[in-house]
C-alpha cells in the first residue's frame, strides 16, 4: 500500500487528531456544494471523524473515494463502509492506494500536516495531481506554536498564493487551522450552486445565534481589563466598567442565522440597517456604463456582519483612502472603504464596506478567487458604518427605497431582469 503524502511528519510532540468540529470544517467545501460531485478523502481510518463528516455531507448524486491512512488497511475501511448500509456503500469506494484514485472536485486530507515545510510541499504536490479543474484542496495544520517543523509556515505561503479560505478551529486538541487551496480558476457558475459557508471560529449562543470571533476577543479583552483593575485596586469599583461592557461588546458582534431567498433572480441586502439612497451613477473604477447603488447605514445597534448580495467569484479587492465622516452624511462616500469585486452570471457586482465617524476597522475574509454563495458571510465593519452594493444598472431593478429597513442576507433589495 502506498502511504498518503499527507501523513509524513518529523516526530513532532504528540499526535494531532482531528475532532468533530475540525472535521466538519475540513469537509465544508463538500457539504456546501449542492450539485453532484466527486470527492477524494486521503489518509482515513475507520474511526476518523473526517470520514464520518464526509459521509454525512454526501448527497444522492455524490461519490466519495477513500484512501486509507498508513495505520489502516483498505480491508478494514471497506468493512466499515459496508456496515454503514447500502446507501453509503453505493456512494463510497475504498481505494487500495492513492494511485488508484481519480480526480475529484473536492480533495480532503484527513490527517493534519505536521512535518517540515518540504514535507508539506511534497504532500500538497501529491494531492494536487488529483484536483479537477477549479477543484478545492482542503488541509489542516496544527495552529499551536511548536507543533510543526515548518508545515504551518509553508501552509501560510500556499494560502497567500492559492488560498480561497481559511478557518481557525480552536475547539480541537490542539487547535488547527484549516486551509482551502484552489490551483486553477473556478467557473463562476459554480457559486450559484453553493450553500453559504459558516465560520467555525464563531461561538454558538443558541441554534440561531452566534458571536463572531471578533466579539469573543473584544469581550475577553474587556474582562481581562476588569481583572487587572480589580487586582490593582481591590477597593475600587472601577473594574465594573470593563466588566459590564463585556456583554454589550460581544452582542455588537452577534452573527445570527438568516433564511436566504432561493429565488435565483434575487439580490439580497449585504448588511442590516436603513437604506440611505438608491441611485444610478457612473464609476470608472468598476467599468463603463451606469451602476445602481444601494447604500445602507448600519447603526451601532445593527448586526455588523456583511454578506454577499449575490452568488459570485471574488475577482478583486482594494481599499480606497479617504476620511471618517459620519456615515449618514452624503460625504461619507469619500470615507475609507474596502471594495470587494464579484464576477457573476449577470455581470460585475461590487460591495463597498465604508468606515464612519466611529467605525475605523473593516474586516474582509474572502480572498481573490473565492466563491461566495448568495447571503454568505464575507466580513464585517466594527462599530457602525455603511455598506453599498453596486449592480449593473441595465441588469437589475431596485425593490427598496430610502428609509426602508433591510436585513442582511434576507431582504431582497433588487431583482435581476
Amino acid at each position: 500500500m502506498t502511504q498518503s503524502p499527507a501523513v509524513r511528519t518529523s516526530g513532532q510532540p504528540g499526535p494531532v487528531r482531528i475532532g468533530e468540529r475540525a472535521a466538519r470544517t475540513l469537509v465544508s467545501e463538500l457539504a456546501r456544494r449542492n450539485d453532484p460531485k466527486a470527492a477524494l478523502l486521503v489518509g482515513a481510518t475507520p474511526d476518523s471523524a473526517v470520514l464520518a463528516a464526509a459521509i454525512d455531507a454526501l448527497l444522492p448524486g455524490d461519490t466519495l473515494t477513500v484512501v486509507p491512512a498508513a495505520t489502516a488497511t483498505a480491508v478494514a475501511l471497506r468493512e466499515h463502509v459496508t456496515a454503514q448500509g447500502r446507501w453509503v456503500a453505493d456512494r463510497v469506494r475504498v481505494a487500495d492506494s492513492l494511485a488508484d484514485a481519480d480526480t475529484a472536485e473536492v480533495v480532503i486530507a484527513a490527517e493534519p500536516l505536521a512535518g517540515t515545510a518540504e514535507e508539506a510541499r511534497e504532500a500538497i504536490d501529491g494531492l494536487a495531481k488529483y484536483l479537477a479543474d477549479g477543484a478545492v484542496l482542503s488541509l489542516a495544520v496544527p495552529a499551536a506554536p511548536g507543533r510543526t517543523a515548518g508545515a504551518a509556515g509553508e501552509m501560510e505561503r500556499q494560502d497567500a498564493l492559492h488560498g480561497v479560505g481559511t478557518d481557525l478551529v480552536l475547539r480541537n486538541n490542539p487547535p488547527v487551522r484549516v486551509h482551502r487551496l484552489r490551483f486553477a480558476p473556478a467557473d463562476v457558475a459554480v457559486a450559484a450552486r453553493l450553500a453559504p459557508a459558516h465560520r467555525p471560529s464563531s461561538v454558538p449562543v443558541t441554534r440561531s445565534m452566534h458571536i463572531d470571533s471578533n466579539g469573543v476577543a473584544a469581550a475577553g479583552i474587556a474582562l481581562g481589563l476588569a481583572a487587572l483593575a480589580r487586582a490593582a485596586r481591590p477597593k475600587s469599583k472601577l473594574w465594573l466598567l470593563p466588566a459590564l461592557a463585556a456583554a454589550p461588546v460581544a452582542a455588537f458582534f452577534r452573527d445570527p442565522e438568516r433564511d436566504v431567498p432561493e429565488d435565483p433572480s434575487a439580490v439580497v441586502a449585504a448588511a442590516d440597517g436603513q437604506v440611505l439612497s438608491v441611485q444610478r451613477l457612473t464609476d470608472e473604477r468598476f467599468g463603463a456604463g451606469e451602476w445602481l447603488r444601494v447604500a445602507v447605514f448600519l447603526s451601532v445597534l445593527d448586526v455588523h456582519v456583511n454578506r454577499s448580495p449575490v452568488a459570485g467569484k471574488v475577482v478583486d479587492y482594494f481599499v480606497a483612502d479617504g476620511g471618517f465622516v459620519n456615515a449618514m452624511k452624503p460625504d461619507a462616500e469619500h470615507n475609507v472603504a474596502a471594495y470587494t469585486v464579484l464576477d457573476t452570471d449577470h455581470g460585475t457586482v461590487v460591495v463597498a464596506q465604508r468606515t464612519g465617524l466611529i467605525a475605523r476597522r473593516i474586516v474582509q475574509r474572502a480572498p481573490v478567487g473565492a466563491l461566495l454563495a448568495r447571503g454568505e458571510r464575507f466580513g464585517l465593519i466594527r462599530f457602525g458604518s455603511r455598506t453599498d452594493v453596486y449592480l449593473p444598472a441595465d441588469a437589475a431593478d431596485p425593490l427598496v427605497g430610502p428609509g426602508d429597513k433591510v436585513i442582511g442576507g434576507s431582504t431582497v433589495i433588487a431583482r435581476w431582469r
